[in-house]
């Protein structure tokens, strides 16, 4: 068979342990004489990868076929391997490949969580597509999955073959995807021979990866615990600076070098710790260490008792249930990490490191068992998996790219996984998704919707409660595509958010309200305010609108082609709409420009639908440089109402609400302290 392998990620060398399965997998199917080829892409877009990857492909003895500017080709343990330069060329590049190469299989895997491969993939002319799923985080569906989406679930239903890493990935797929998924190895092992390197004597205790999610609290807990024992750390991605200072300061502590051979790093272990906090697939290090003869104490939990083999300890611990909405200096998720009871782990550690019977009897059993099972584990299930599959009629029916465009595609797998699951564990219920917060402030008598700005999620209101009345509740309102709903494809289409909006936010007109809405929101907020009049419902007491034309200057928009990237993000500079520290970070400007021009198209496509006049006041304010809307514009809004209109200017361009924030807050909190007390007076009878 002819196998392609699209690997989103840096193939090799790598440290990750789905990254070695991958190859490890590629390398066995090629000694089985089939002609296997990867395509994967660099592990960082940063400057000087090319050459890094160069570099290190020279020192491992590696001859490099092709070293251009757009493409690293080697070749690699009978594998032939293109690393690609430039990540987004990546899906275009496997299109080529597929042509090229005319596979019988394309691979892909959990790797690609906007799933683009696969549709890539399955839009191929008549190879078979099977899906490694190696995480339950990453896939779009279940308690697990911190991204849902029916589009991309419908997606992987399409694929000729689901493989789950372990039982419980399978299960997984099986219960909550309603998908037929099988489990076959295809977490393969080096070959051996494996030497024995646990002894009772030797330096460390210790723990691969120390971060929050890995279990750090507990190492560092039984570090303190124990100071008469010595324990080697070694960082790789997920560890930030606060655990390195953390583990740094314990003298009983040495830090090592990550090596993707393990076995100069299990010479010096003594026992390995894997304390996980987060549900993991399976464990290829749990297994490793074993075949060395290495006793290992790890959690009990997701598929970890799989790679244990039966073997003692599986232990207990608290998972990690909550984010903070800050990243580290990683760029991911801080972590609220339970109190850890460490006591199973401190009894467990302590026999094994005092009562060398017990440690030998633990190491030979647990080098047995990883003997037995490594012994029996092949290539050739899955082989086996992939003739079936191929003779299977194939399954095609893609979905569009834009049902599945994800912003995620851009972050690295590992960040991507944190965020997912600080996202998962804030996601408020259904109810509250596009009002996060308005069921609250049980004490406030009025409530301030928001409505952001293309592209803005909550966020940009951040601060904004402290100077406004404390009678006053502050709603920013969460559109598709943003923040906890980052999944979702944002919405391009005013009269369909709108109509969305009109469902959702009924529960929460039971006090008398305003809307306020800058730019993009202002539009959003006057359609929205339209329809619940049309709809019967309670209107709104004011309409607060910034940096917006009146609606009856769209009468007759026809509206323009869609621009280019580069034109799209001239006109975002032009307006101030992107801050200089995320134009100049493309993996954070990968996540936001998604739902930029989903909203750009949205307020762009907006045509005025005629007059149809509010009931109420509209205070409108604007900038005094704003090179798009004049006061003449902001005046218009008189036209739109049978009420009274207030125009105010304040210093700046488009984003004035950022650069004369105070000024444009003190006056705002005046407006609503104006609304207020005509509300209140007017509910209890009085005259205003």
């Amino acid at each position: 068979m002819r196998i392609l392998l699209a690997h989103n990620k840096l193939y090799y060398p790598a440290y990750g342990g789905g990254d070695k399965s991958n190859r490890l997998l590629m390398e066995a199917l090629a000694s089985r004489g089939h002609e296997c080829r990867v395509l994967c892409r660099l592990g960082a877009s940063e400057p000087g990868e090319r050459e890094r990857l160069l570099a290190e492909l020279k020192s491992r003895g590696v001859a490099v076929l092709d070293a251009g500017p757009e493409i690293v080709r080697f070749y690699l343990n009978g594998v032939e391997v293109l690393a690609v330069i430039q990540p987004r060329m990546l899906p275009l590049r496997l299109s080529s490949e597929i042509a090229a190469f005319d596979p019988d299989v394309v691979l892909t895997s959990t790797d690609d969580p906007a799933l683009l491969l696969l549709e890539t993939a399955l839009k191929s002319g008549r190879a078979h597509v099977v899906y490694l799923a190696r995480t339950t985080l990453d896939l779009p569906f279940g308690p697990e999955g911190a991204f849902p989406s029916a589009a991309k679930t419908d997606l992987l239903r399409q694929a000729d073959g689901i493989v789950g890493v372990s039982q419980y990935v399978a299960n997984y797929l099986s219960r909550w995807g309603g998908l037929e998924a099988v489990h076959v190895p295809i977490s393969l092992l080096e070959p051996g021979p494996y030497p024995e390197l646990g002894r009772f004597d030797n330096e460390f205790v210790t723990m691969v990866n120390p971060c929050a999610v890995k279990g750090v609290a507990i190492f560092l807990a039984l570090a303190d615990a124990m100071p008469q024992v010595k324990f080697a750390a070694v960082p790789t991605w997920g560890t930030n600076q606060e655990d390195m200072a953390a583990l740094r300061a314990r003298p009983n502590v040495e830090l090592l070098p990550p090596a993707d051979n393990v076995d100069a790093l299990f010479a010096r272990t003594r026992v390995l710790l894997v304390p996980s906090l987060w549900a993991e697939a399976r464990s290829r290090i749990i297994p490793e260490a074993m075949l060395r003869g290495v006793p290992v104490l790890a959690s009990n939990i997701g598929g970890i008792p799989e790679a244990m083999l039966g073997v003692d300890y599986l232990l207990p611990v608290r998972p990690i249930e909550r984010y903070r909405p800050a990243l580290d200096d990683q760029k991911v998720p801080v972590a609220e990490v339970p109190p850890q009871d460490i006591g199973p782990w401190r009894a467990a550690l302590e026999r094994l490191i005092t009562d060398r019977q017990h440690y030998d009897d633990l190491s030979r059993l647990a080098r047995q068992k990883a003997l037995a099972y490594a012994a029996g584990l092949s290539a050739e299930p899955f082989e086996r998996y992939l003739q079936q599959v191929r003779q299977s009629p194939l399954k095609r029916r893609v979905v569009s790219p834009a049902a599945l465009s994800s912003p995620l595609d851009k972050l690295s797998p590992e960040k991507r996984r944190l965020l997912a699951l600080r996202l998962k564990k804030s996601v408020p219920p259904a109810g509250d998704l596009w009002f996060p917060g308005a069921a609250g402030a049980k004490d406030a008598v009025f409530r301030l919707f928001c409505f952001p700005f293309a592209g803005g999620g909550t966020t940009a209101f951040r601060g904004w409660a402290e100077a406004l009345p404390k009678e006053v509740a502050l709603c920013p309102v969460r559109l598709p595509g943003r923040e906890s709903r980052l999944s979702e494809p944002p919405l391009r289409d005013m009269n369909a958010l709108a109509a969305a909006l009109a469902e959702a936010i009924p529960p929460y007109l039971d006090r008398p309200f305003a809307f306020y809405g800058h730019s993009m929101g202002a539009g959003i907020s006057f359609e929205l305010s339209r329809l619940l009049i049309a709809k019967g419902l309670r209107p709104p007491e004011a309409l607060l609108v910034s940096a917006a034309r009146a609606p009856h200057f769209r009468q007759g928009w026809v509206p323009p082609p869609e621009p280019g990237e580069e034109e799209f993000l001239r006109e975002l500079e032009r307006l101030e709409g992107i801050p200089p520290e995320v134009r100049q970070n493309r993996e954070l400007l990968a996540v936001i420009l998604p739902a930029l021009r989903a909203d750009a198209a949205l307020y762009r496509n907006y045509v005025y639908p005629g007059p149809v006049p509010l009931n109420c006041p509209v205070y409108a304010y604007g900038g005094q440089q704003d090179p798009n809307v004049r006061p003449e514009h902001l005046q218009g809004w008189g036209r739109e109402t049978t009420g009274a209109v207030h125009v105010r200017l304040f210093p700046g361009g488009h984003f004035f609400i950022q650069s004369a924030q105070q000024q444009f807050l003190a006056a705002l909190a005046g407006d609503l302290r104006e609304l207020l007390n005509r509300s209140q007076a007017q509910a209890s009878g009085k005259p205003f």
